[in-house]
């Protein structure tokens, strides 16, 4: 979050963030000699935003480069498209003030904002693509356009603060994904006993962390274990028989078995237990409960959040 490509943001589609604003007087864009278009509000003491109308040249209250400005954001293109709002995600983004990139940039942006702040502003899109992104700038963005950001700034803190506002939120976030994966879990495995029931499925086994696995037709080989490389042939499925993929029919591959390290993270946490459970030359169904698939990461309709997978595999080489 703190690196030097903070503003190298994923494009998705979201929300707008920014709350409506008081229109009382002068709600209008005011433009720095550098090109700079904003508006910039603050709360009054009836606790509604109001338009702070054109800042003077030499205000320096806004944050410093080297401190690290706490915020929530979203950006539009000229056409009016979402292009990005992060509030999509459960934390707000954290951007380190840093030199401006070019006159009139994002980070100039920033140095106008003080804690609790929103504000709107418009940035040249050449410049901002070709000098702080560092990208080409894709098709669905107007060449001597403008994006435009809706931001409403949290904090402005010095780094280390921010540093340890970090690590308290990445703390609360692993503890709200471990209390939802210990709930989905159980609502899984209920699901994934009623399905072994319904599909007659025999000499059902479970992992200690609740993957479930059906050895039917076993090998002799050597049993797969961390550290082995191993190769598999693979159908995906989820529990009402829609198949997802097959290694054998991807064409990326040419048909050929998925190769990978086992134990090493390299895969979803499923294959990693229950692909240890079998010995090489062995074909086995697997049932994976979210929680130890993608989890509540919705990858589009291919993948929806919470899906419980089924894996029919064949561990053909288990490489010591």
């Amino acid at each position: 979050m703190l690196s030097k490509t903070k503003f190298l943001l994923p494009l998705v589609a979201g929300a707008m963030l920014l709350q409506s604003c008081n229109n009382k007087a002068n709600d209008e864009f005011h433009t720095r000699p550098d090109g700079l278009s904003y508006k910039i509000y603050e709360m009054n003491e009836d606790g509604e935003y109001e338009n702070k109308g054109e800042v003077a040249a030499d205000d320096s209250t806004g944050a410093k480069i080297g401190q690290v400005v706490t915020l929530n954001m979203s950006y539009k293109n000229a056409d009016d498209s979402l292009l990005f709002n992060s509030r999509d995600q459960k934390f707000p983004i954290m951007i380190p003030v840093m030199e401006p990139s070019f006159k009139g940039s994002l980070e100039d942006a920033l140095t106008m904002l003080s804690a609790g702040d929103s504000a709107v502003f418009k940035i040249n899109a050449d410049s901002l693509f070709a000098k702080t992104f560092g990208q080409p700038m894709p098709p669905f963005i107007k060449p001597g356009s403008h994006l435009t950001f809706f931001v409403k700034a949290e904090k402005v803190q010095s780094r280390e603060e921010a540093i340890a506002d970090q690590q308290k939120m990445m703390e609360e976030q692993m503890k709200e994904a471990q209390a939802h994966a210990e709930n989905q879990i159980k609502v899984d495995d209920e699901k994934i006993q009623a399905y072994i029931k319904e599909q007659n499925l025999q000499n059902v086994q479970k992992t200690s962390s609740g993957v479930y696995y059906a050895v039917t037709e076993a090998g002799n080989g050597p049993q797969a274990s961390a550290g082995d490389q191993v190769s598999v042939h693979y159908k995906l499925s989820f529990l009402d028989g829609k198949e997802v993929e097959s290694s054998r029919d991807n064409p990326m591959s040419g048909g050929e078995p998925f190769k990978f390290t086992l134990g090493q993270g390299q895969v979803i946490k499923g294959w990693d237990e229950g692909i240890s459970q079998l010995k090489e030359g062995s074909k086995a169904i697997l049932l994976i409960p979210s929680p130890l698939a993608y989890g509540d990461q919705d990858r589009g309709t291919q993948m929806p959040a919470n899906s419980i997978l089924r894996f029919d595999v064949e561990l053909l080489d288990v490489n010591k």
